[in-house]
């Protein structure tokens, strides 16, 4: 496909070259969407999810949530509170590792017990996955379909785990010539990601919602 490239390797680049993306057959939007799906990486967090799901819950937005199972078993009522307001949740793995630098035996494991920690706090099993990073693995790629696992990646991000960006930057590179059925990228939390960033998502984000309603843009959800 690339030359050069590993097969292994090749999804790993998806993110970023939506043409391997689309070969390999790794959703960067919802096709089927009248609207576009916001979506939350690496929560749940004790500021930053509560924050979030205030803000979502006074403009009437739903949003996806891609859930850690480490901080899942450090909140599980917060995760539970995220299933309890009607928003999905996907599975981001056990532990916020790149697939690259993993074994199929670990990333096996990842994903159980991400899985497990999720059903446990939400009583909710994830069809949706997003790796950390978004980087697949050749490996990772396969054993999360074999799980019955749906892959999803993002069209839009607002490039919010930056440490010197601004909510203005997030809410302008989140919102840049949407589409339906594109997917956002943001984070409600700092865990894996520049200290406070989340906070930045935070203002943002009324910001990001007025835009969509503005242009007469919903929010979806992809499952």
């Amino acid at each position: 496909m690339i030359a050069g490239v590993p097969r292994n390797l090749l999804p790993g680049l998806a993110p970023v070259l939506p043409p391997v993306a689309r070969a390999l057959e790794i959703p960067l939007m919802v096709p089927w969407a009248t609207g576009v799906a916001l979506t939350f990486d690496d929560g749940p967090h004790p500021e930053g999810t509560p924050a979030v799901l205030e803000i979502l819950a006074r403009q009437a937005a739903r949003a996806t949530f891609f859930l850690v199972g480490e901080q899942v078993e450090r909140r599980p009522g917060l995760a539970a509170e995220i299933a309890a307001a009607g928003h999905a949740i996907g599975l981001h793995g056990h532990r916020h590792r790149l697939q690259l630098r993993l074994t199929a035996d670990e990333i096996q494991a990842d994903l159980d017990r991400g899985a497990a920690a999720i059903a446990e706090a939400t009583d909710t099993h994830p069809r949706l996955h997003r790796p950390p990073y978004g980087a697949y693995s050749g490996a990772g790629l396969t054993i999360a379909r074999q799980r019955g696992l749906e892959p999803l990646l993002w069209s839009r991000w607002g490039k919010d785990w930056r440490r010197f960006t601004t909510p203005d930057r997030i809410t302008r590179r989140a919102t840049r010539a949407l589409r339906n059925g594109d997917v956002i990228l943001l984070h409600d939390a700092d865990f894996y990601s520049a200290a406070n960033s989340h906070r930045k998502t935070v203002t943002a984000l009324p910001a990001i919602l007025d835009t969509l309603k503005r242009h007469g843009v919903d929010t979806v959800l992809p499952v």
